[in-house]
């Protein structure tokens, strides 16, 4: 990390077939190795399959799947003293986002569908209905920051 200046934010264009700007961040996260086309059919024929399930809008089903992971607050690691408090502070706007997406990828590739476009959308689907294992996962760190409550006047 630069003591200089923080790196500036690389601003990502919406992408083509929804004009949606996350999408375009998600599609990314799910590349591998630069294939960008492979990332591209994975999600949306993902979204194609959510729609074909639900027969609802494939984006409104994907941004109440990604506002249903995003966790509010955190616990952080702040040394006091030789000692190692795990303390809650809130999760600032962009890395909600990043947090969100990358558990709802890690929780798609770790479901046993056949192909990646089935495990992301029942993974997305699931996500919506505020239940499967990246909702999980947003519920322990907020059971983890509620249970160190104690140690939140050591926040900087």
């Amino acid at each position: 990390m630069s003591r200089r200046h923080s790196a500036e934010k690389r601003e990502v264009l919406p992408d083509p077939k929804f004009g949606n700007v996350v999408v375009t961040k998600f599609m990314n996260s799910v590349m591998y190795a630069g294939k960008k086309s492979v990332a591209e059919s994975i999600v949306y024929g993902a979204l194609d399959m959510v729609k074909a399930k639900t027969k609802q809008d494939p984006l409104a089903v994907f941004v109440q799947a990604l506002d249903n992971v995003m966790p509010t607050i955190e616990v952080r690691s702040r040394r006091v003293g030789g000692a190692t408090y795990q303390v809650p502070v809130e999760v600032r706007t962009t890395r909600r986002q990043a947090l969100g997406i990358r558990w709802l990828i890690a929780a798609a590739r770790a479901r046993n569908e056949k192909t990646m476009t089935e495990r992301l959308s029942a993974e997305l689907l699931d996500a919506s209905n505020n239940r499967g294992s990246a909702v999980k996962k947003r519920e322990d760190v907020h059971k983890m920051a509620e249970a160190n409550r104690a140690f939140s006047h050591y926040r900087w």
